[in-house]
């Protein structure tokens, strides 16, 4: 019975990680349509790439056995996330953009090959599954932590207007399914990082029920780094009109700087 719960709600995280993964479609779109990035930022697609590449691996038989649901909607993300990597470089709006991204890729490409590399020539068993297993934490952890900023604002605002109820009530479910599945699978490496996603998706609800009905803002009398906050949120708002990337191990939901969110 156990088995079975958690392969529900393996398929349950994968099918909501998906909707997060697809959600900056009309963004790229737009970029593919103007051919040019304009003022949308590339970083939250590779890190999001890294974290399904660390995520996929993990999962795979050979370092963390029964936990093939993790490796394949992380194997679907990294596909996406590539894909809007190269549509970053072929329409980057300046040289130095491309540059940029091309910089970010590459580290990702040598971080992963790194981990992989050094988990199958070096280790075996339980220390293979550690080091894949807490590289995937750390930056399922950081994805999402990243909408932290957002939450700032939105309490300094009091404010909703960048912060989707529906793309948080995402991040709240794809992050509340994984943790469950880390439970019931006694995997703590799958388990923490969608725990902590699971808690800082149900504060995102929280404030979305506090504030709801001040999405204009706050009379925008806004001043020193309040404007800031919500200049970058704007700026940020771009990057993904609402990204927010699911995977598993460290989900991913990806407005403002949610726009990194998610992951498995």
């Amino acid at each position: 019975m156990e088995d079975v719960a958690k392969f529900l709600f393996g398929i349950s995280g994968n099918v909501i990680a998906l909707f997060l993964f697809l959600s900056p479609m009309p963004t790229f779109w737009r970029i593919i349509r103007n051919r040019s990035t304009e003022d949308f930022s590339g970083v939250p697609y590779n890190m999001t790439l890294l974290n399904c590449l660390l995520s996929a691996w993990y999962g795979l038989p050979f370092v963390s056995p029964n936990n093939i649901l993790v490796s394949t909607i992380n194997g679907v993300g990294a596909a996406i996330e590539t894909a809007y990597v190269v549509v970053f470089l072929c329409f980057a709006s300046s040289k130095k953009a491309r540059l940029r991204t091309l910089g970010l890729a590459s580290a990702v490409a040598a971080v992963f090959a790194a981990v992989a590399l050094v988990s199958m020539l070096a280790l075996h068993g339980e220390a293979r599954k550690l080091l894949c297993g807490v590289a995937m934490t750390v930056f399922s952890i950081c994805m999402y932590a990243s909408p932290l900023s957002i939450m700032r604002l939105v309490i300094k605002t009091k404010s909703v207007e960048y912060m989707p109820f529906l793309l948080s009530l995402a991040v709240f479910l794809c992050g509340t399914s994984w943790f469950v599945y880390g439970l019931l699978g006694r995997d703590p490496f799958v388990a923490i990082p969608n725990g902590c996603g699971s808690f800082l998706g149900a504060m995102q609800l929280i404030l979305y029920a506090v504030y709801r009905n001040n999405k204009g803002g706050a009379g925008g009398k806004m001043q020193g780094d309040d404007v800031e906050m919500s200049r970058d949120a704007r700026n940020n708002n771009k990057v993904a009109d609402g990204h927010h990337d699911g995977g598993a191990g460290g989900s991913s939901t990806k407005a403002g700087k949610m726009d990194s969110q998610s992951q498995v």
